[in-house]
């Protein structure tokens, strides 16, 4: 590799030595060893997934797990009538006891979602209404500045606040009752308006489990082991209580300095309703099941519970009743995650595909790795193996134009296949053609050149209801005429091969059609498409996208080969961070690490991860100056003030041996940050330097004050 790129060269291999070094003194995680229980525990009314997608299944866990610090893992995978359940590790570390399908695991947050179907099912009864008051239900709730419905509080449009001090609510160890529960917030005033914002809330589904009590005269846990487990067929599945927990609870960990520690103590009783179920996978993946089989309440009801609700002014709040609700990769995602002491888990379906999924482990803090191991996971069943990555270039113009082109296939094919499959209606279409013209206005290159960023903060908004639906609106329209022109089947392969395929098969089959000259965009932005389309087939073969970057002897030659697709593409899929990450491994050696970060370097000039990497090399070498160049560089790219953001570089100088140095840089970059201020002036202490300190602490009182009143108006 050679190039103006090649600079610096010399630091690179320093700071590998650096890495290795440090890594080297801790001994590496292994990947949890997989435990093994025969017969298999799978949710009723399925039987074994096919061998060969077992397999397939245990070797990607294998990989993706390797080098985590977990201590137990429990994963669930049902598709249609077939499912696999597996465990990892040890659901007790003290007692070497292992994870297994049959582990208990607080829920946590998934507990929302059976709170939602017990009130749905009120609500069904005809016992409560959807716009009922929740005072109605639950008077020793106070009134508050505004009313709060039954509907509002399943969509965390109520306004109640969510926790206000998490150090002391986290730590709450006594059995409370239901009037307890409420007594924690019930005073406070609304955090909102109701339906002005999204104000996530365990405490407000609190509210709706005192509802399903008062409006059924069954106690919370009773109704729920009733009316939603038992019908559900989940056999190990109940309220929370340590003195009814047997050998199969999981013990709960936290990371501390790189080590496990037992987690904080907490009765979940006080967030009952919105986080204080227990469950194993195989109950959740029945949970999931009868959730898209509308087991539990009317497919109608189903279908109101899995569409997003939206706030008043039209902004959609990606979250239903009891479900997080969005698109991913062109699939209808329907998931609840959950996190608190002991517990980590996430339970996503793909209903267009009666797919469910199910995570739980016994660490705090994993909800990122449950949603990239069910991404890793549905990608393996549903896209041949592909590996999910965002696209890299180096023209923040094309950036931005593909991002647009992405979020009208991912809205459309999403809700094509969600409403073919019987889950919800579509929007209305409107004036279609009028829609490709803006459209075509959107992503005309003049539009994307004159302000790149602004254009992406307007194309982030162009699927939501105040702007028409419009990306929504195009992409299932597009997708509707592919699956009559190509039949429904063809749809399953956009996932894998991308936008620009969706779009390069829409314009083909519109000039086969042929279709109004209006629907098939301006021919610029046709023009736009085609070029990046046909480098994207090589750039994006199926070698390249279920490629897995790997320490070892065919390292080089796997990076030669990407690199080879690569060539000539004005975009391509972004190894950058995979290519970071196995630099950073324990296991990577010096030379194999030095060869990852040139071959990033070369082949993602636009990464903000490789820019922030090298700019991070300088600062350890003491050269600030060339630093916040680069760090400058990264913040001018089209997803740089989202992604390097005051509150994400505060969140990466905590958790890097470079603090000061970061913060030190941090400030000059997001002047104005009263927090990175305070960090800095702790850190600038913690090292003894006083009059920096003092200096940072001055200027952070400053930006915290109110400003001065202005003069006094004029009496005539």
């Amino acid at each position: 590799m050679s190039g103006s790129r090649r600079g610096h060269r010399t630091g690179w291999v320093l700071w590998v030595v650096l890495l290795v070094g440090s890594a080297s003194a801790a001994p590496r995680p292994e990947a949890p060893v997989r435990s093994r229980t025969a017969p298999a525990l799978l949710p009723p009314g399925t039987e074994a997934l096919p061998t060969g997608q077992i397999q397939a299944l245990e070797a990607l866990l294998r990989e993706q797990l390797k080098g985590r610090l977990l201590a137990g893992l429990s994963v669930g995978v049902a598709r249609g009538d077939q499912a696999w359940t597996a465990g990892y590790g040890l659901r007790d570390i003290a007692q070497r006891r292992p994870a297994t399908p049959r582990t208990t695991y607080r829920t946590a947050s998934i507990s929302k979602s059976f709170t939602a179907m017990a009130v749905m099912q009120l609500v069904e009864a005809g016992t409560v209404g959807l716009d009922d008051d929740i005072q109605r239900w639950v008077p020793e709730f106070p009134a508050k500045a505004w009313p709060v419905t039954v509907r509002q509080l399943l969509g965390h449009l109520g306004g109640v606040s969510h926790y206000r001090d998490p150090a002391r609510e986290n730590h709450l160890t006594q059995r409370m009752n239901t009037s307890e529960a409420l007594a924690l917030f019930k005073d406070w005033p609304l955090a909102a308006e109701p339906g002005t914002e999204f104000v996530y809330t365990s405490y407000g589904f609190n509210l709706l489990g005192a509802l399903i009590e008062n409006a059924s005269g069954m106690p919370y846990g009773k109704y729920l082991q009733e009316k939603v487990f038992a019908p559900a067929g989940m056999t190990n599945t109940a309220l929370d209580d340590v003195r009814t927990r047997d050998s199969h609870h999981a013990v709960g960990y936290r990371r501390v300095n790189g080590t496990l520690q037992r987690s904080a103590r907490l009765d979940v009783s006080s967030r009952f309703a919105g986080g204080g179920a227990r469950s194993t996978v195989v109950d959740l993946l029945a949970f999931g099941r009868a959730a898209m089989a509308s087991t539990l309440v009317q497919p109608e009801t189903t279908r109101r519970m899995q569409v997003s609700m939206e706030t008043r002014d039209g902004r959609l709040t990606d979250y239903g009743m009891g479900w997080a609700t969005y698109p991913v990769r062109g699939h209808y995602v329907v998931a609840h995650a959950g996190g608190q002491p002991e517990t980590s888990t996430f339970l996503m379906l793909i209903p267009a595909e009666r797919l469910a999924i199910a995570l739980s482990a016994n660490v705090e803090d994993q909800g990122e790795l449950l949603k990239e191991l069910a991404s890793a996971i549905a990608a393996q069943l549903l896209e041949g193996g592909s590996r999910r990555r965002p696209i890299s270039t180096e023209d923040p113009v094309d950036e931005v134009l593909h991002e647009g082109l992405y979020r009208i296939f991912t809205y459309g094919r999403a809700f094509e296949t969600f409403h073919r499959a019987g889950f919800a209606a579509p929007p209305e279409p409107g004036d279609v053609q009028a829609a490709f013209a803006e459209v075509s206005a959107l992503l005309s290159r003049e539009s994307l050149t004159a302000d790149p960023h602004a254009a992406l903060k307007t194309l982030k908004q162009a699927h939501q209801p105040r702007a028409g639906r419009l990306f929504i609106r195009v992409g299932i329209h597009m997708a509707e005429q592919l699956a009559a022109a190509l039949g429904p089947e063809a749809l399953a392969a956009y996932p894998a091969e991308g936008a620009l395929r969706f779009f390069e098969d829409y314009l083909r089959v519109c000039a086969q059609t042929p279709c109004a000259e209006a629907l098939q965009f301006t021919p610029a932005l046709r023009a736009d498409i085609a070029r990046l389309a046909a480098p994207w087939k090589t750039a994006n073969a199926e070698a390249v996208r279920t490629q897995t970057l790997r320490a070892g002897p065919e390292l080089p030659g796997a990076l030669e080969s990407i690199q080879r697709a690569f060539s000539g593409a004005p975009l391509h899929p972004d190894f950058s961070e995979e290519a970071l990450a196995l630099a950073q491994a324990p296991g990577t050696s010096a030379a194999q690490a030095a060869l990852l970060l040139e071959w990033a370097w070369q082949t993602h000039p636009g990464s903000i991860a490789v820019l922030q990497a090298r700019a991070e090399d300088f600062l350890r070498r003491g050269d600030a100056e060339a630093a916040e160049l680069l760090y400058r560089r990264a913040l001018a790219r089209p997803l740089g003030p989202e992604q390097l953001s005051a509150e994400k570089l505060l969140a990466r100088a905590n958790r890097s041996p470079l603090a000061a140095e970061l913060l030190r840089l941090s400030v000059r970059l997001h002047p104005s940050s009263v927090a990175l201020w305070k960090a800095l002036a702790a850190r600038e202490r913690a090292l003894g330097n006083v009059k920096p300190a003092e200096a940072a602490l001055s200027q952070a009182r400053t930006l915290a004050a109110p400003p001065p009143p202005g003069p006094s108006p004029t009496v005539p």
